[in-house]
């Protein structure tokens, strides 16, 4: 039994699209507004730093530890990821030694013997050339994605799709500007992911939209894209729900690490659900009205 049953609604979504469009192009504004004024905060990976490979003698036994020990001194930002028994691999931005200096006096001073393994140095040139290719990635799956939907269904369709991805992009990356959250490789990839959760249901909006295609003269172009949008919108939620349950556990209990990459995926399946019951269909009928087509 579904969760939640819209197909006998018949919610009149389309006669408020214009609302929620201009609802979006708010958010895109104040996306834009934030990158411009506050940039992103992004992660050693991109940005260049200090990969500190360490190993205890007494292992602590949760990270969590090791983290709020540098954040009370300073370097809150700080990456801690589990390396292997009883080692941690600490990434920072700071490239003076007094850093380094004060990360290894502060852990050992709360948990005794210390060996660096190893210290990489990341530099910023390296961060540039993973910017440009986390770029040259998402740029390709967008076009590869607007083929395929000009092939499969028809060219309006496929823009309207990427319209929508590239919508849920910008708000996903203004979301972290706001709140200053870090932006690393995992960030790259979570992106992906909802682009393809996104364009998931949003396929499925647009298939319902071409069978019903047949009846546009008898309907007219708002009443099918209102019909096709209500038969798929159970689906879309039902998805929604059981996805976020998940997302939200992690992002309330599995650690800052965890939980920032969770923010991603909660930030991005809301706004992806909202693109794929309003934004690429709203497109595709603004679009009929001002240039009218029969195929």
């Amino acid at each position: 039994m579904a969760v939640f049953d819209a197909s006998k609604l018949n919610l009149p979504l389309m006669k408020y699209r214009k609302l929620a469009m201009g609802l979006s192009i708010a958010m895109i504004v104040v996306s834009f507004v934030s990158l411009a004024v506050k940039g992103v905060n992004y992660s050693v990976d991109f940005s260049g730093g200090v990969a500190m490979q360490l190993a205890f003698e007494n292992p602590p036994g949760d990270i969590g530890e090791i983290r709020n020990v540098l954040s009370e001194a300073g370097h809150s930002q700080a990456t801690i990821q589990a390396y292997d028994d009883g080692a941690i691999l600490v990434r920072y931005q700071d490239t003076a030694d007094a850093a380094q200096q004060s990360i290894l006096e502060a852990l050992r001073g709360r948990f005794g013997g210390l060996a660096v393994q190893k210290i990489d140095n990341i530099g910023p040139v390296v961060g540039q050339e993973l910017r440009k290719q986390a770029a040259v990635a998402i740029t390709l799956s967008i076009a590869a994605i607007l083929a395929y939907m000009a092939f499969r269904f028809r060219f309006r369709f496929g823009v309207a799709a990427v319209a929508a991805l590239m919508h849920d992009s910008i708000i996903m990356l203004g979301a972290y500007s706001l709140t200053g959250r870090e932006i690393s490789t995992s960030f790259i990839a979570a992106i992906l992911t909802v682009i393809g959760y996104s364009l998931n249901d949003t396929i499925v909006v647009m298939d319902r939209v071409r069978e019903n295609w047949g009846r546009l003269h008898r309907d007219g172009i708002v009443e099918l894209v209102n019909n096709s949008v209500n038969k798929t919108m159970s689906r879309t939620i039902n998805t929604a729900l059981t996805t976020l349950l998940p997302v939200l556990a992690m992002f309330f209990l599995g650690g800052e690490v965890i939980s920032n990459l969770a923010f991603a995926f909660l930030v991005g399946i809301v706004v992806g659900t909202y693109s794929s019951i309003y934004i690429a269909s709203s497109i595709v009928v603004e679009w009929y009205l001002i240039k009218p087509v029969r195929r």
